[in-house]
């Protein structure tokens, strides 16, 4: 006899301020990702526009605005510009291990340098080692985090320049949350690197796609990610490449932003409220 399905039940969050575009309300509806098919569940809706912040499963849900779009590389056509081929020759030298889901002090030591750097007010400069360790060790789905190490001069790996807690899904990899060496950042442009990284890791392993989370057309912090060719965006009618004149004009906005706030280097941290991840699942609730 056929044990019956068990569809996932689906709930809403109170609305808060958003984080990106001032004067604006979010909301999200979220589900849990649990039982023996988690992953399974995990890869369908992420391919809808779901987002992963530890065992749950959440996509914006806002009542008067659909300025999030869910966005991914397309991995195996993505040609890299001038600007990333160089930051691809600087960082050349560097160690990069695929390791367990297992947060270590070496880690949480440089999420706090990247935060005081760059996000010093931010939804997560609060967060203490089990925070972290709660972040990254509280998963119901196949994770790794991506260490890039200097390599010291007899070769062995050096100090922790740059991480990010990855999900491996049947389609392509999904960036769930990146930091860098501020110090480092700027001249290697770590935060693309990791990008570049990632993608070229997926062509590798023959998956189609690199998921970047949510890009918010009118917010600034988030303009990074249309520097990565070809992009593809979730619309209503599904998903849709990006023509390549509307991405090259989004590019061209990017150059005229402030470079304080946009820079190659600034691959920014969206769990402040759109990816879940500040104050993990406390913002979700089950009843």
């Amino acid at each position: 006899m056929t044990a019956p399905v068990r569809f996932p039940r689906f709930f809403v969050t109170a609305p808060a301020p958003c984080p990106y575009l001032p004067g604006r309300t979010e909301r999200k509806v979220f589900t849990e990702l649990k039982g023996p098919h988690a992953e399974q569940l995990h890869d369908a809706l992420s391919r809808i526009g779901f987002r992963r912040s530890q065992t749950v499963a959440y996509r914006p849900s806002c009542i008067d605005c659909r300025s999030c779009v869910s966005v991914r590389v397309v991995a195996a056509e993505f040609a890299a510009s001038g600007s990333q081929k160089r930051t691809l020759k600087r960082n050349a030298d560097l160690i990069v291990s695929e390791c367990r889901p297992w947060a270590t002090g070496e880690q949480f030591a440089l999420l706090q340098k990247y935060l005081s750097s760059r996000h010093p007010g931010g939804g997560m400069a609060a967060m203490d080692e089990v925070d972290f360790a709660d972040m990254v060790e509280h998963t119901s789905v196949t994770s790794a985090v991506m260490e890039y190490r200097l390599r010291e001069a007899d070769g062995s790996p050096g100090r922790l320049v740059a991480a990010c807690l990855t999900d491996r899904q049947a389609d392509g990899l999904s960036m769930i949350y990146s930091f860098f060496d501020p110090e480092l950042g700027q001249p290697r442009s770590l935060g693309s690197f990791v990008i570049l990284d990632h993608i070229r890791r997926a062509g590798t392993e023959q998956l189609p796609f690199v998921y970047l989370g949510y890009w918010v057309a009118g917010s600034p912090r988030m303009q990074y990610k249309v520097r990565f060719r070809p992009l593809e965006q979730l619309g209503p009618e599904g998903w849709s490449r990006m023509s390549h004149g509307e991405q090259a004009a989004h590019i061209a906005a990017v150059t005229t932003v402030d470079a304080g706030l946009v820079r190659d280097d600034a691959l920014v941290a969206e769990g402040g409220s759109k990816d879940g991840i500040a104050g993990g699942q406390q913002h979700y609730k089950f009843v």
